[in-house]
């Protein structure tokens, strides 16, 4: 495999477009108006106009409400919070590997800005925390990956997947490990989130379900963007563009929706009401197609081609504009637009 050279610092003979995505030439210096990729510039301004930080929730009503839910609402709360902690954790360091091997200037800072992006959304997860259980049981909740055995099985599905691209910098590892990033970030965070929604359309932890919410729109720009990268590389070195790379991955994207079933079986069973387990894996199953096939890769699953939980799109795609979906308040802060971004200065 061609082993991945480290971006230089700065490079004075190079151009600031760069001459390739990987293993390319380019000055290290940031232009907007002078790099590869001509969606890489576009996909900056959305990723801006999705700031937020955790501060900007009142979590006075789900302080509330916490102990009013039942006890399998309370654990499945807990131990899916415990989950998302510890790939967004990792999600931190991944974006900073990635980046130190992009040529592309405008490529590394879109990691940084997904990087940042992922230290909120850990984060938020503490605030939430902070607002509805002791320090102890805070702590026990960000341990949980240690202690909760399936939570573990599927999370080394993705910390094993990783480290062949942290140890060993090559292209095919690079690849292999940006099927495992749009698993995580694509996939697994899935049923969990319904978790979530469910509870808000039934007008419990609404702020929870906010924070939620703003936390999948980043996640779906950062799929979108490792889709990008992905696409790009193998348009750059199409000698890694092999049947094998499609048979991994629509393997590991069938292994993937195997054990996030499974999680959601322990942790969602049939007790949430309101939530229906088969409705669940159907949308597994469902996501993993669609994220498979963005990749390029064959579906895993026969038919599956329609979203079960047609209710979650309202949650999901909330229009990225001042008003929060579930509270309707104005938000305080200015989002960038093609009105007031960088176009205008």
């Amino acid at each position: 495999m061609t082993q991945l050279k480290k971006r230089n610092l700065v490079d004075v003979g190079a151009p600031n477009a760069s001459t390739g995505i990987l293993n390319g030439q380019s000055s290290n210096i940031l232009n907007w108006d002078d790099v590869r990729f001509p969606w890489a510039y576009p996909k900056y301004k959305r990723m801006l106009g999705n700031f937020w930080t955790p501060f900007e929730i009142n979590m006075s009503k789900d302080i509330k409400q916490f102990s009013m839910l039942s006890e399998k609402e309370q654990d499945a709360f807990l131990k899916i919070i415990g989950l998302l902690a510890l790939l967004d954790s990792i999600q931190t360091d991944y974006a900073g590997k990635v980046a130190d091997y992009l040529t592309d200037s405008s490529l590394n800072a879109l990691m940084i800005i997904l990087a940042q992006q992922e230290v909120i959304h850990n984060h938020s997860y503490s605030y939430v925390l902070s607002s509805i259980v002791s320090k102890s049981k805070q702590e026990e909740v960000f341990d949980y990956w240690r202690t909760e055995p399936i939570l573990r099985k599927r999370n080394e599905f993705i910390t094993d997947g990783y480290k062949g691209f942290a140890e060993h910098p090559s292209i095919g590892n690079l690849l292999h490990s940006i099927i495992y990033d749009v698993i995580l970030e694509g996939l697994f965070f899935y049923s969990g989130f319904a978790f979530f929604y469910n509870l808000a359309r039934n007008q419990k932890m609404v702020a929870t379900s906010t924070m939620i919410n703003y936390i999948n729109r980043d996640e779906q720009l950062h799929v979108g963007l490792f889709e990008k990268i992905f696409k790009e590389i193998l348009l750059e070195n199409p000698e890694y563009d092999t049947e094998s790379l499609r048979e991994f991955g629509t393997t590991a994207f069938q292994k993937a929706a195997r054990l996030e079933t499974e999680w959601a079986e322990y942790i969602i069973g049939n007790e949430i009401d309101g939530l229906l387990l088969s409705d669940v894996e159907a949308y597994i199953k469902f996501m993993a197609n669609k994220r498979a096939e963005q990749l390029g890769f064959t579906a895993p699953f026969e038919g599956h081609r329609t979203n079960p939980l047609r209710w979650i799109i309202a949650y999901q795609e909330v229009d990225l504009g001042k008003t929060d979906f579930f509270e309707q308040k104005s938000r305080q802060y200015t989002k960038t637009s093609d009105e007031n971004g960088f176009d205008e200065l």
